[in-house]
């Protein structure tokens, strides 16, 4: 069957294709590599969560990177970008308030705070991400206390302390409700 450029299935099709890219493999990569990482941090495989944490952070590095150069960025990809930054932070924050590191509170911000970007964007309807100052900073200090841990824990370094941690967390946790009540007020005063 020869498939029409245009008609619902070439259209079908194309999206498909514009899915299936090299920058959209590596960063589903760090998709499915936010459970491993929660599991290593809760059962204490302080080398497994190391490894597992910075590959992510290199795959989030690298993939934009290569979706540019290959011409292969797309309103899709950027949402598949982000909500694997936002399910990776979100059970490795989890993790740690899971053993006592940090507080619950911010990994459930963390998910409706993507949550409400990804809504007020319109992302779902194929519009670009838009993120504010503070919001592209949170979701960049986000991976902070999981990454400080994870090193921390695989080199048997005593520094910086839990305490410490947990006042980076209860500092994302102020910011993160700073940025939500920012981007809600802002969508207000764009509906008014």
């Amino acid at each position: 069957m020869t498939v029409q450029p245009g008609s619902e299935e070439g259209i079908s099709e194309q999206a498909s294709a514009s899915r299936l890219t090299w920058s959209n493999a590596l960063t589903s990569l760090r998709l499915l590599a936010s459970f491993p990482l929660y599991c290593a941090i809760v059962s204490g495989a302080p080398r497994a969560a190391c490894a597992i944490f910075w590959a992510a952070v290199a795959s989030d590095w690298l993939d934009g990177r290569i979706a540019r150069a290959r011409g292969e960025v797309t309103s899709f990809g950027g949402v598949l970008d982000h909500g694997s930054d936002a399910t990776l932070v979100t059970l490795g924050l989890s993790a740690l308030a899971m053993i006592g590191v940090g507080s619950w509170v911010l990994p459930l911000l963390v998910g409706l705070a993507f949550l409400q970007y990804a809504f007020d964007s319109r992302a779902l309807a194929g519009r670009p991400l838009r993120a504010s100052a503070l919001g592209r900073w949170n979701g960049i200090f986000y991976f902070v206390p999981i990454g400080v841990f994870v090193t921390r824990e695989s080199l048997g370094l005593d520094w910086p302390s839990d305490v410490t941690l947990e006042w980076l967390v209860w500092a994302l946790v102020v910011s993160t409700a700073a940025s939500m009540i920012d981007r809600g007020w802002a969508l207000v005063r764009r509906s008014a």
